[in-house]
């Protein structure tokens, strides 16, 4: 089986482009490392630019959207896969299935609630795959201040903390997340 990263990222492409660009190095990033691509099914923003880039790379680029989202999206028509789903917890429980570890880029609501999902999961002791945000231009810098707030006010403990790595740069994330993987030769 291919081992694939879940990506969660805008439907937009926010007001820098930059934000594509890293968009676009991170696709690149994990299909250089043998790993696929799993992420909201989107075709606008940069989920958009992600797939595009995954599928030029050579990745399995796989989509989960939910049918009232398939059209507002712009459900991309170009992938490996494309899975058109009843609900937002049906895509998030399918990406999380499909999905051997979760990379955060710049988002809004729905990244964040991907993220924070994904993480309480983790927590919980529903899986055991890597998070890691791409804290580009620490874009993520006032998140992660708010989770090692939420440390020393008690509410969350050092280990669960340690659950969600975060980087500047793709390469150095994947790497932080897979810290003994060995490349892919299938």
């Amino acid at each position: 089986m291919h081992r694939r990263i879940g990506v969660f990222c805008g439907s937009s492409f926010g007001n820098d482009d930059s934000y594509a660009t890293v968009a676009r190095e991170t696709a690149r990033t994990l299909a250089g490392a043998g790993f696929g691509i799993v992420y909201g099914g989107g075709g606008i923003g940069l989920m958009g630019v992600l797939a595009d880039a995954g599928l030029a790379a050579g990745a399995e680029v796989i989509g989960v959207i939910p049918e009232a989202l398939a059209r507002a999206e712009a459900a991309h028509t170009g992938l490996t896969e494309l899975h058109v789903v009843e609900s937002m917890h049906v895509r998030k429980a399918l990406m999380a299935d499909l999905s051997h570890g979760f990379v955060a880029l710049p988002g809004g609501f729905g990244t964040m609630d991907e993220l924070c999902e994904i993480l309480s999961w983790r927590q919980l002791g529903i899986h055991d795959k890597p998070i890691g945000l791409l804290n580009h231009r620490g874009y993520y810098d006032e998140l992660i201040a708010l989770f090692d707030s939420m440390v020393r006010c008690g509410f969350v403990r050092s280990d669960n903390r340690a659950l969600v790595v975060e980087r500047d740069d793709p390469a150095e994330l994947l790497s932080a997340m897979f810290p003994s993987r060995e490349p892919d030769t299938a």
